[in-house]
Order: C-alpha cells, then sequence, then structure tokens
C-alpha cells in the first residue's frame, strides 16, 4: 500500500473556508448597517414612536350644538345627566366576561342583570335589540337616568366596578316646545359605527369611537356642523400605567347651531290639526267599502311661497324622538319599525308616494296651452266621455256644458280632461306613436319637477312617478318574464291580466292617457312636490329647492353662515296663463268644489286659492288631497284613506290659516292671535357664551285654533243644486262640496279608476285601445 504524503488542506477545503468567512463577514455587515439605519439614521423618528407607546389618550365628547326654530327656540339641544357606562374590553379580561360585575351593577341601578347585559353586547345580524351598535372599544353607556346617590356608590367602590364609570355628560334631548313633536324633521343620534370611522378617516370630518352621528332627518343632513370636534387629551405614562404628566392637549369644540325656518308655534298647530282630521275622518262612514274612514297615516306641509323655506312639517304616525336617547329599548324599537304601528319612522310628507287626484289638474291645464288650446276654450263638460265602448262618466254624471279651463278647474270637471288628454295622444300617434312624439302632458310634469326629488334638505327624499312612454318600457321590462310566466289567457282574473300585460304590458294606451289626465293611473306624487309646485303658483312659477335650513351659527355667535333659497326650474307656462290659472284656483276657494270650507274668509285682504283631490287607490279607500296658497304660504295636507279632499283635509288647512293669520270664527283679523302673519325674516342672537335669547311659547298654540264643533261634517247629501252654478255666490251652500264628496265613486261598467298599477282584463281592452 503506497502511502501519500500530507502537503496541506486540500483546495476544495480551502475554497469553503473563504466562502463560509465572506458570508459571516457579509451578515455582520448587514447587521451594522441595520443598526446604524435604526439608531442614527431614523433613531429620532423610532425614539418617538417608542415614547408613544407609553402615552394614553382621553376623549372628551364635544357638546352637540342644538337645532331651533325660526325665532331661536330649541327644537334638539343639550342636557347634562349622569351617564353609567361600561367598558366592554376590560369587561372581556374578566374570567367570566364581566358577568359578576354587572350583576352588581344591576343592582345598584334598579335594573335586571339581563336588561345590563343586553346593554352591552354588541349587535349583529342576528342580535335583537336592544344591543349595542357602536364601537367595542369605547365606553357603553347603561343609563342616562342614573341619581347623584347610584354615581357615588359606583365612585367610592371603584374596586368592586372594575371597568364601569359614572360621570356627567352632555345627553341630547328633544324638548318639544309647546307640544311641537317634530320628530320625522328632527332625526335622531345613535354611536358611530367602525365602517363609519373607516369611511371618514381621509376626510376632513373624521369620527372618533366615542361620537354619537345623525341617522335620519336634519341630525343627520347637518350632522358634520352640528358635531364638532371632541377633545384629546394625551398623557405620558410607565408602563404600570401611572401618569408622569400631560404630553398634549387638543381642547373640544362645540358644534354650530342650526337655525331652521321652522316655527315650533305653527309646527304644533300643522301636527294637532292632521291628527285632529285623522281622527274626525275616521268617525265618517265611506259608502265604498261600508265601513268607516281608516286615515291611517297622513302628512301636511306649511311652506313659504316666495323662497321655499319650511315654516311646519308634519308626518303620522309620529313618534317622540327622546326613545332613542340614551340606548332605545327592544320594545320601543318593535313599535317604530312594526307593520302594526304603520312604519312612523317615515317622514310621509318627502317619502309618502300616492295618486294625487284632482290637484294634479293644474299641469294637464297648463299642458293644454302649450299643446295650442285655448285657456278659454269653450270645451264639453259633458256627463260622460266613451273611448272604444268603455265610458268613463263625469262626477255624478253631471253636466256642465261648454266651459273654459278656468270653470274646468273650479268644477273639476274630469271630461274635459279627458278629451284634452285623448286628443294628444291620437296627435302623437295613438297606438302606433310617432318617432318623437311631443307627449306635452308629460314632458309638462317633468318641467313642473314631478319624477324627481325636489332637492329638500332632509336626507331619503323619494321621487315620485311620471308614467311616460320611457316608465312604461322599463317597467315592462322588469316585469315581463313573470307577468308571461304566469299569465294565462283563459285563467283566473290576475293571470289574464299578467297575459295582457306579458303582450303589450310596454304600450302607452288611451285608457293611460285618460287616467293619468285627472291624476290617476300609475301616477304618484309626495306632498313636499305638491306644496313646492302650488308655491310656485303663488309666486310667480319659481320651484323652490323646499329648504329647513335658515343658517348656521358659530356657538359663541360670531360666525354665521346663512343658507339662502335656491331654485330648481321655472314653471313653463307664460305669464298670462299662470294668471289665468291663479284666477282659476281662487275660483275653487270662493265658488267651485272648496268654497264651502272657506265661507267667511277675508277673500278681500288674504286672497285664498284652492284646489281639492280624491284619489282612487285600487284595494283601498279614497286619499284625501287639499293644496292651498295664498301670497306668503303654500299649505298642503293629504290623508291616506281618509276621504274626499275638502271634507276630511279641508277643515284642518283652513284652522292652520286661522292660525296664521289670526282669522275669528267670524273672518274678521285679530293681528294679537296672529301666530305667523308673514314669513319669520331676522335670525335669533347666539351670545358670546353661547346662550340664545328666545321668546316664550304658549303651552300648546294649537290652543289658538280650535275646529269648530261640525268643521269634519261632510256636506248634506240632500243637495238643492249646485250653486257653483250661480253667477256671483261667493258663499256656496255646503252642496258645493258634494261634488267632491262623491266625485271618485265609480266610473261606468263599475270600473274604478286606477291609482296602483292595475292591468285591464279582456273584458275592458276596448276602453283603452
Amino acid at each position: 500500500m503506497t502511502n501519500i504524503p500530507e502537503t496541506g488542506r486540500s483546495p476544495r477545503v480551502q475554497i469553503r473556508l473563504i466562502v463560509i468567512q465572506v458570508l459571516v463577514l457579509s451578515l455582520l455587515g448587514t447587521l451594522g448597517g441595520r443598526l446604524w439605519y435604526l439608531q442614527i439614521r431614523e433613531g429620532d423618528q423610532y425614539a418617538k414612536e417608542a415614547s408613544g407607546n407609553h402615552v394614553q389618550q382621553v376623549v372628551q365628547p364635544a357638546v352637540r350644538g342644538s337645532i331651533l326654530d325660526a325665532r331661536g327656540v330649541p327644537l334638539a339641544d343639550n342636557e347634562t345627566r349622569l351617564v353609567v357606562s361600561a367598558s366592554r374590553t376590560e369587561l372581556m379580561k374578566m374570567k367570566d366576561d364581566g358577568k359578576a360585575v354587572l350583576t352588581k351593577l344591576a343592582k345598584v341601578l334598579g335594573m335586571t342583570p339581563k336588561e345590563v347585559m343586553e346593554k352591552v353586547r354588541l349587535c349583529d345580524a342576528k342580535t335583537p335589540q336592544p344591543c349595542w351598535n357602536g364601537s367595542p372599544y369605547q365606553p357603553i353607556p347603561i343609563t342616562d337616568e342614573a341619581t347623584p346617590k347610584q354615581a357615588l356608590q359606583i365612585r367610592e367602590r371603584a374596586e368592586d366596578f372594575p371597568g364601569i364609570t359614572a360621570e356627567p355628560q352632555a345627553v341630547r334631548r328633544y324638548p318639544a316646545p309647546g307640544k311641537a313633536n317634530t320628530a320625522q324633521v328632527l332625526g335622531y343620534l345613535s354611536p358611530v359605527t367602525d365602517e363609519e370611522i373607516k369611511e371618514a378617516q381621509d376626510t376632513d370630518s373624521p369620527y372618533l369611537r366615542s361620537d354619537m352621528v345623525g341617522r335620519s332627518g336634519l341630525e343627520r343632513q347637518y350632522d358634520k356642523q352640528l358635531r364638532g370636534k371632541a377633545g384629546v387629551t394625551r398623557y405620558e405614562v410607565d408602563n404600570l400605567g401611572r401618569v408622569l404628566g400631560k404630553a398634549q392637549s387638543d381642547p373640544a369644540e362645540p358644534g354650530a347651531n342650526l337655525v331652521t325656518s321652522i316655527d315650533a308655534r305653527v309646527q304644533r298647530v300643522a301636527e294637532y290639526q292632521l291628527d285632529w282630521a285623522m281622527k274626525e275622518a275616521r268617525k265618517v262612514h265611506d259608502r265604498n267599502t261600508g265601513t268607516n274612514y281608516k286615515a291611517d297615516s297622513g302628512a301636511v306641509v306649511v311652506m313659504e311661497a316666495k323662497t321655499g323655506r319650511i315654516v311646519a312639517m308634519a308626518s303620522n304616525p309620529a313618534y317622540d324622538p327622546n326613545v332613542w336617547v340614551g340606548g332605545i329599548s327592544s320594545k320601543d324599537y318593535a313599535k317604530l319599525t312594526g307593520k302594526k304601528s304603520n312604519y312612523p319612522l317615515l317622514n310621509r310628507a318627502i317619502q309618502g308616494q300616492s295618486a294625487p287626484g284632482s290637484v294634479f289638474k293644474v299641469i294637464p291645464t297648463a299642458a293644454a296651452i302649450r299643446a295650442g288650446y285655448s285657456f278659454e276654450g269653450p270645451y264639453n263638460c259633458s256627463s260622460s266621455y266613451s273611448i272604444g265602448g268603455q265610458v268613463f262618466k263625469n262626477f255624478e254624471s253631471q253636466n256642465h256644458g261648454p266651459i273654459s279651463l278656468g270653470r274646468a278647474l273650479e268644477v273639476s270637471c274630469d271630461t274635459v280632461f279627458y278629451r284634452l288628454s285623448h286628443e294628444e295622444w291620437k296627435r302623437d300617434g295613438g297606438n302606433k306613436p310617432k318617432k318623437n312624439p311631443n307627449d306635452w302632458f308629460y314632458k309638462t310634469a317633468h318641467d313642473f319637477g314631478l319624477g324627481q326629488k325636489t332637492g329638500i334638505d332632509l336626507p331619503n327624499e323619494v321621487s315620485g312617478r311620471v308614467p311616460d312612454r320611457q316608465w312604461k318600457k322599463d317597467y315592462w321590462k322588469a316585469n315581463k318574464d313573470a307577468w308571461c310566466k304566469t299569465g294565462k289567457k283563459n285563467g283566473s282574473y290576475a293571470e289574464r291580466i299578467a297575459y295582457e300585460n306579458c303582450l303589450e304590458g310596454n304600450r302607452l294606451r288611451a285608457g293611460d292617457s285618460v287616467n293619468y289626465s285627472i291624476g290617476q293611473g300609475d301616477t304618484l306624487v309626495t306632498p313636499i312636490q305638491m306644496a313646492t309646485i302650488y308655491a310656485a303658483l303663488s309666486n310667480g312659477g319659481t320651484l323652490y329647492d323646499p329648504t329647513i335650513g335658515k343658517a348656521v351659527i358659530s356657538p359663541d355667535g360670531r360666525t354665521v353662515t346663512e343658507i339662502k333659497p335656491k331654485a330648481h326650474g321655472k314653471l313653463p307656462v307664460s305669464k298670462k296663463t299662470l294668471k289665468a290659472i291663479d284666477g282659476a284656483l281662487e275660483g275653487v276657494a270662493t265658488r267651485g268644489t272648496a268654497a264651502w270650507r272657506f265661507g267667511g274668509w277675508p277673500q278681500d285682504k288674504i286672497p285664498m286659492h284652492a284646489k281639492t283631490g280624491t284619489a282612487e287607490v285600487y284595494g283601498k279607500q279614497t286619499t284625501s288631497w287639499f293644496t292651498t296658497y295664498t301670497e306668503d304660504y303654500a299649505v298642503v295636507m293629504t290623508i291616506s284613506q281618509g276621504g274626499t279632499g275638502s271634507g276630511a283635509s279641508g277643515p284642518a288647512v283652513r284652522n292652520i290659516y286661522n292660525a296664521l293669520y289670526g282669522v275669528t270664527e267670524d273672518g274678521k283679523i285679530d293681528k294679537k292671535k296672529a301666530l305667523l302673519p308673514e314669513p319669520q325674516k331676522s335670525l335669533p342672537k347666539v351670545k358670546a357664551d353661547g346662550t340664545i335669547k328666545s321668546p316664550k311659547i304658549p303651552k300648546d298654540p294649537a290652543k289658538t285654533a280650535q275646529p269648530s264643533p261640525d268643521a269634519s261634517a261632510d256636506p248634506p247629501a240632500d243637495d238643492q243644486g249646485d250653486p257653483a252654478d250661480q253667477q256671483g255666490a261667493t258663499v256656496p251652500s255646503p252642496e258645493a262640496g258634494n261634488r267632491d264628496t262623491r266625485r271618485r265613486r265609480r266610473r261606468g261598467g263599475g270600473r274604478p279608476r286606477r291609482a296602483a298599477r292595475r292591468p285591464r282584463t279582456t273584458a275592458t281592452r276596448r276602453a283603452v285601445t
């Protein structure tokens, strides 16, 4: 065996050692460079961040600004209460998730453990109210009605109540001055959610976890201005949580005050009169259904005619916004959102949609003029009008003979408008429409602002509906598959309807135009839309954006930002036509269908204009509409399933005007009793210390406008002719209202005019082709 002499390490081993040395040196260099970067290059920044680990923030909520009426009376403000809150974060650190602490707390507060524990549980899709829908990291209020004795017990025995605080806080309050509820207009507050915090973090108005935010009404619309800015104090603490010193302090900035155009006194009168009218309507027998009217909901709007500002807005059923303060109970939440209570959270003045009936007729009147027809006519107000074998009757088959469009408005003659709309339908091509039909009746409705939002400064306004050709096509496309699937040519009533709609539901037929011309069919409007239109008729044709906010005033009163009226259009009529319509609507109040409600009104001093409407709704009782205006105001009231326009809503609207102008029972004007004979122009003064000087308000201003005992009675049925036909009659007998009382009973063949979407059977197709 040959021995190989050792001459040193092999070249391969030497190479490995060199590679290892290079790697080690590289790692050391990298670590050294990183150390230099962290300690020298970025040392100051990391030192600052490290110090932040020893800083705790204490948030001081901002005092929310008040919502004031036009004279400075608080509609929403704050009061100091003793609030007991729980830190869910601290409770979750305990072995039993804080159940023992909450049980002891319940005993002190006089509540059950279940009630307390429900307050601190988090809301999700499966958790019923009450629960906490705010951030789980902020203190959760258990009660805002703690007594000083209860608060003292909790603070003195802090070791028994870890995570529980009891301290005075500013809590939202809705005082309802003079019993003016104003619930749907004001809205309510609830805690901010994590999603909202995330969405607003990069905006100029970020949320803190302790914030309460507006959920509806003015509280939501003007949340940014009302909320203010919470104060944050930062304390340096050691690792044991002991305070070493104050690092920084940003004081809280209270929210601004919102001055509205609402007058709390008029608001109360409007609410009272709406509620009273609905109660009175329920006492009246409906001859069509054989039962009393249900009068299940309603709304009223009082608007400044020359600015669009809202003086009063009421919706019924209503609710007490204070139920949301400090968290809402499951019982109260069910009442507000349940079908049984008829959804009182809805503001029916801006969200309630229904067919307008005859108050709509000012629009086809203007449309006829645009189409080239003469205002003077004459037009035959016959007892009926036939289309393809279907007979459309006038009220009680009355025949007024040749009349003008103005007279047609006064007596609310349906057949005049039937003829005009049918003629225009034929001019546009009938069942085979022209490529670019004029569609004056539909275009005019759009130009009057229907089918779109008015722009009122309240959230969740709805747009209503103008059932023009495009809507018919869109509606047909959306429902065609369902109609074709369920429709049968010889099936049940509903199946035959679906069959016909499947085949030709996209066609704008003669019957659609006829129904539309008198505010029926598929047309839907809101009270705020009609108030805007009738205010425009009063002011010379300007369609204003309705506004409730009048000015935003800083907490110290130094900065005042006025919210000036804005217009979104003009009525598509000439001054001559506008004057003619104005005269006709005055005739409605003096010798037409509303005259029996304005007997004794000082017409020479305060000219009154009106239009009555009784709209049919398929499957329900008729909807009452009453639209009016003077030089100063437009007042619109509607009551669902309330009966006739002048019968149900008329006396209440008259009483609102009585209160506004101080009109007494004998028709005289008592200026001392007038609540608002002209719109409020000046703004309330906010002092430097944040206090507001506001006038006293009566305990119940509605007592200044008590209705007469028989104000709700329907006109007598045993009529003695139509005083509206008597020349020069200014105070007609109650029979003038009979026209409105029974106007919408039934049309020819027992077929009512449609208010909701109501397709036709084969038996009635000839009438609408």
